[in-house]
């Protein structure tokens, strides 16, 4: 459970999560729309507390609340979309409703999978949190489920444990990874670094070519069995302590 966080004026917290401007949210109050525990709220510099539990508490229109920021989400992100703000849609943020494009923080992956690389993906509005994923410190492991253009090498699983592999254009070696061999040309990685595109490059580097490539899990956290492709939800406390449950660092 997250620690209490200080209060804040209710109009600025709504402006953040992408409500309107303060003026807005002023008028909304001030019409009867925005109600704490079931009591209306008629002025919107009053403070509020953006505690977890306050969308089922605060309701705007007759409706909960968003979520207040520190918000984490786990995605099964399909093949076809991108993780970039700056791209071209389709988006991964597209999946999430229009309001949150507009909240402050904004919300941002943590890390990416390319338009052609589906499985799970996290995105966050909490920096400490972002940095904690990503931090190289941690070395939370990722693996990935790819289906490769022709059979693997044989010295393939001695090069990537080596340590020495170095990807083309690059002057520091990778990081030892592991490689499980499902059939010739399907096989389980994982790595602990996420360089770009770096696993179609590793295996670039072994004279082959990924045909498919799935992200299965980060840390101790697998892609949720309920999420079907496309699908998100917010990751739960036990979640949260499973990703870093096999953080070796």
């Amino acid at each position: 459970m997250s620690p209490p966080r200080k209060p804040i004026r209710l109009d600025r917290l709504l402006s953040n999560l992408g409500y309107g401007v303060r003026k807005d949210i002023a008028a909304l109050a001030k019409a009867g729309c925005i109600t704490l525990d079931d009591a209306p709220l008629l002025k919107a510099d009053l403070k509020v507390s953006p505690s977890e539990d306050l969308p089922d508490r605060l309701t705007i229109d007759g409706a909960p609340c968003d979520p207040p920021p520190g918000i984490v989400i786990v995605m099964y992100k399909a093949l076809g979309v991108t993780c970039s703000h700056k791209d071209k849609p389709p988006l991964v943020y597209d999946t999430l409703p229009a309001r949150w494009r507009k909240r402050t923080p904004a919300i941002s992956t943590i890390g990416r999978l390319d338009r052609d690389t589906s499985g799970l993906l996290l995105l966050t509005d909490d920096g400490q949190f972002l940095h904690n994923v990503i931090s190289p410190k941690r070395h939370l492991p990722k693996v990935y489920r790819a289906q490769l253009d022709r059979p693997l090498r044989a010295d393939a699983e001695a090069t990537f444990a080596t340590g020495e592999l170095m990807l083309d254009g690059e002057t520091k070696p990778l990081k030892p990874a592991q490689i499980d061999r499902l059939s010739p040309t399907d096989v389980r990685l994982t790595i602990h670094e996420g360089r770009y595109h770096q696993v179609r490059r590793m295996f670039a580097a072994m004279d082959n070519h990924v045909v498919s490539l799935h992200r299965e899990r980060i840390g101790g956290l697998a892609l949720p069995s309920d999420l079907s492709t496309g699908d998100w939800r917010m990751l739960t406390d036990e979640e949260k302590r499973d990703l870093f449950r096999s953080d070796d660092a």
